[in-house]
């Protein structure tokens, strides 16, 4: 079976999914341009994270959907299993949302391009009038129900387990005061672990959908509790799986 796997992924999925990422980026800048962002900059995006998975034919499972407001905007932080969980939350979340990205994508071939036209929120940290400006701009964009997702291990794990989560989205929450959402997803280290070269393997994934976790009030010692309890939520769901 893990031959007629690769021979799949080899000759069928592989070319329709670069066709795929090609039409994604282009479909996005241009709808962009034209006007409509908010829609622009993700049905496309959303359509291309699902036709991915399903073109690998990876079974997923979404559970705590229900814990959200579809009018509230949010802080969804998951942790980073693989490079699947990009896909996973692509097309499975079920929310308007963007990305926090590190600024070197901001240039990438197309899909960089892609991205900022799409909204999502590149962080600049070479100052301190950058840094307010990646704030201004999310406090911008974060409105009328747009949320954000982040990874705050801040790279994929090499081992499955856990990263250290860094602030930076913790702080960006505390500062606009909204909600943050734990997520937790498992199975996209099974599917390509991050030191693997060469053909995805079959595994299915989840992604779980925690309860909000409202501001407590403002400032380091909010960001703090914010954070341990976003990660605690995480890795207790982890563990049970």
């Amino acid at each position: 079976m893990r031959i007629l796997y690769c021979l799949y992924q080899l000759f069928i999925a592989l070319p329709l999914l670069l066709v795929a990422t090609i039409l994604t980026a282009l479909v996005t800048s241009i709808g962009c341009l034209l006007g409509n962002g908010h829609f622009w900059g993700y049905y496309p995006a959303k359509v291309w994270g699902w036709v991915f998975l399903r073109l690998l034919l990876l079974p997923v499972k979404v559970s705590g959907r229900e814990n959200i407001d579809k009018k509230t905007s949010y802080v969804f932080v998951a942790n980073h299993q693989g490079a699947f969980d990009i896909f996973l939350v692509l097309g499975f979340l079920g929310r308007n949302f963007k990305w926090m990205l590190k600024q070197s994508l901001r240039h990438a071939p197309l899909i960089g391009r892609a991205c900022y036209d799409a909204g999502y929120i590149f962080v600049d940290k070479s100052g301190p009038k950058k840094i307010k400006a990646t704030i201004d701009r999310a406090r911008t964009i974060l409105q009328g129900g747009t949320s954000l997702v982040v990874f705050p291990e801040g790279s994929r794990t090499y081992t499955g387990q856990m990263n250290a989560f860094k602030k930076g989205a913790f702080q960006l929450a505390d500062q606009l005061q909204m909600p943050v959402v734990p997520v937790t997803i498992t199975g996209s280290f099974e599917v390509y672990p991050r030191t693997h070269k060469g053909f995805v393997f079959f595994h299915p994934l989840t992604l779980t959908i925690h309860t909000p976790i409202p501001p407590k009030g403002e400032g380091p010692e909010n960001i703090k509790a914010t954070l341990d309890e976003a990660y605690s939520v995480i890795e207790a769901d982890l563990n049970a799986k």
